[in-house]
């Protein structure tokens, strides 16, 4: 192992280096971490169960949007129910002591787990950037849960994908093993150019993903903001006008028009106002 790791640190790998040997921890820096992870433990399964435990009991929660909440809770619960304690034993320790078939389940589960949690994170901002964009169809579909249940199917899917096949059948393809008897890690955990492809689909990707969706969504909604301030000052400059001027009555227009006319033309406006009273004197 120290020759293949002499070898691998000289080729220009952008690996971190794994000791030969575990290291064991002073006492009480042991107790401390244990403490910690145990806490760590406690706090995310106590509060990702409380989200499953609520979406499952209040069924006003189960629409689109809370689905992709309840996906990420599920991964995180996971990680704090098995991934996590498994693992304390073997960072205070320094040594796997449960097999290299756990080792396999345990490093798969890591991964899926991990990618899963991001990738939901990038689905959440999705569609809270439809939500916000399209909103009037994104109102339409939001109780059909089909396809939010697709979209939690597919996440899992992507994230297994990633790293799964690769962990499980690596050491089959390459056909020799470079992880000691009592270390757990990756096989291609000194392989940069797989590191760096996975890495990019897992973290650079979606992170692109993420600040597109949250910087669109603000802009969406400064934009509007903006708009309905404009019409509110419209709408107070109307009211701010004075009122037209009122129309003159009908008997000042006919008194300046006997001014312009001829005779014919004031005798006839004198002819209305005759006729307009001939009812009455007739009676």
């Amino acid at each position: 192992m120290g020759a293949y790791m002499l070898e691998s640190n000289s080729s220009g790998n952008l690996t971190p280096t794994v000791s030969e040997a575990g290291t064991v921890l002073p006492g009480y820096l042991s107790v401390i971490l244990s403490v910690l992870m145990v806490t760590l433990v406690v706090v995310v399964v106590a509060g990702n169960a409380l989200v499953i435990v609520a979406f499952m009991v209040d069924k006003t929660l189960r629409n689109q949007s809370n689905y992709f909440f309840l996906n990420l809770a599920i991964s995180d619960f996971l990680v704090g129910a098995f991934c996590i304690p498994v693992y304390i034993p073997y960072s205070l320790t320094g040594r796997w002591m449960l097999g290299k078939g756990l080792c396999k389940v345990w490093l798969v589960m890591d991964y899926l787990l991990c990618s899963a949690s991001v990738f939901n994170i990038v689905l959440i901002s999705y569609d809270r950037f439809l939500s916000v964009t399209r909103a009037v169809k994104y109102r339409v579909q939001r109780n059909m849960t089909r396809r939010a249940v697709l979209k939690m199917v597919a996440v899992w899917v992507l994230a297994f994908l990633l790293y799964g096949p690769a962990i499980i059948f690596w050491e089959s393809v390459v056909g020799r093993s470079i992880v000691p008897p009592h270390e757990c890690y990756a096989e291609f955990y000194f392989t940069w150019y797989f590191l760096l492809s996975a890495s990019t689909f897992e973290f650079f990707t979606p992170f692109v993903s993420v600040a597109f969706f949250n910087l669109s969504i603000y802009l969406n909604i400064h934009r509007r903001n903006k708009d309905g301030g404009a019409s509110a000052e419209d709408e107070a400059r109307e009211a701010q006008k004075p009122p037209p001027p009122p129309s003159p009555p009908i008997l000042s227009l006919c008194w300046s028009s006997k001014r312009h006319v001829t005779n014919g033309g004031f005798s006839s406006c004198s002819n209305r106002r005759t006729n307009a009273r001939s009812p009455r004197s007739s009676k």
